[in-house]
């Protein structure tokens, strides 16, 4: 049985209280995005196209949810196999070209870092990244290459959390 899940954003150009589209230079590329239940997302163009830095551009909410997505399946894979993931860092980056006014990614780089409780099996944590990737619906989606650079820690002693 196939399972649909459908979601849902509301999506409103903020920028149109500074005014009409009158020039490409001078209109401004601010929204924001609703989910139901959630806090508002405020979003804007990159700065290259005269977006408003202080705000997440599309490009970032990709890459975003690549790394996201990695780690989710990630840490469930971890978890049914009993591997205890005691920290998960990851420096993502994509790449955009621009050609003929048109911009599309040409790849994505996941760069997790994980550390695992002592005495964990690192050769089992460094396989999981492959099966997290394929698992992960987002890289699935997308049309050019994502790849994944793990690295895999084992603490040497965790942390145990301080009584109040």
């Amino acid at each position: 049985m196939t399972a649909a899940h459908e979601y849902r954003t509301h999506l409103t150009w903020t920028g149109a209280s500074h005014g009409p589209t009158t020039s490409y230079d001078a209109y401004s590329r601010d929204y924001v995005v609703a989910v139901t239940g959630k806090p508002l997302l405020s979003g804007s163009s990159d700065t290259r196209f005269r977006g408003d830095p202080t705000r997440h551009n599309p490009e970032d909410l990709l890459v975003a949810a690549l790394s996201s997505c990695h780690l989710l399946s990630y840490l469930a894979l971890a978890a049914r196999k009993g591997l205890a993931v005691v920290a998960y860092e990851d420096d993502a980056c994509g790449t955009m070209a621009l050609r003929g006014g048109r911009g599309h990614f040409t790849e994505a780089v996941l760069r997790p870092r994980v550390t695992i409780a002592p005495g964990g099996d690192a050769a089992l944590a460094m396989a999981l990244h492959e099966q997290a990737h394929r698992d992960c619906f987002i890289a699935a989606s997308v049309n050019f290459p994502v790849r994944c650079e793990p690295t895999v820690l084992v603490a040497e002693r965790v942390a145990v959390p301080e009584a109040i």
